[in-house]
């Protein structure tokens, strides 16, 4: 779009933006790759010059699954080693990111960008609604309901339990 003008925009949230728009763009895609999101701010132009503090943001500061390092936002989720996408409502993220930012404020936007935030809100919470296809954990829900169908569970135990003193 336009480049930033002020000295106001951070650098997370130009990632944030990004990212956002890589996608609303391709909403087949997951995640995308590290120097998939620098090429993104690149063409943006939000700051120029590129700002050197981007690629350790994408890398590192932004990203809610590591250590904060010492940055702490919640920004971008790491899928696997150098993918990220946006982080959603719901994702595991590190504890010492408790609390942190997630997204812009719409007052930090940059001027045609504000869109974003509402389409980020519902396909965060879009994703949200089934947080089991993700979290391999999660999946296993209800996988062994079908042990004690010959026998109620209480039953097992109490026959597991025969012969303790």
């Amino acid at each position: 779009m336009s480049t930033f003008t002020g000295a106001r925009l951070r650098v997370a949230d130009e990632v944030w933006i990004a990212t956002a728009l890589l996608h609303r763009e391709h909403p087949e895609r997951a995640d995308f790759s590290v120097e998939e999101i620098l090429e993104r701010v690149k063409k943006e132009k939000l700051s120029l010059p590129l700002r050197p503090g981007v690629y350790v943001h994408v890398l590192q500061h932004c990203v809610a699954n590591r250590p904060p390092n010492p940055a702490r936002y919640r920004i971008l989720f790491e899928t696997e080693p150098g993918r990220r996408r946006l982080f959603r409502h719901g994702d595991n993220y590190h504890p010492a990111r408790e609390g942190a930012k997630i997204a812009p404020e719409r007052k930090d936007m940059a001027l045609g960008y504000d869109g974003l935030l509402s389409w980020y809100r519902d396909w965060s919470l879009a994703a949200s609604d089934n947080p089991r296809h993700e979290d391999p954990l999660l999946a296993l829900f209800g996988s062994g309901k079908d042990l004690w169908d010959d026998e109620p569970a209480d039953d097992y135990v109490r026959r597991l339990r025969e012969g303790w003193e």
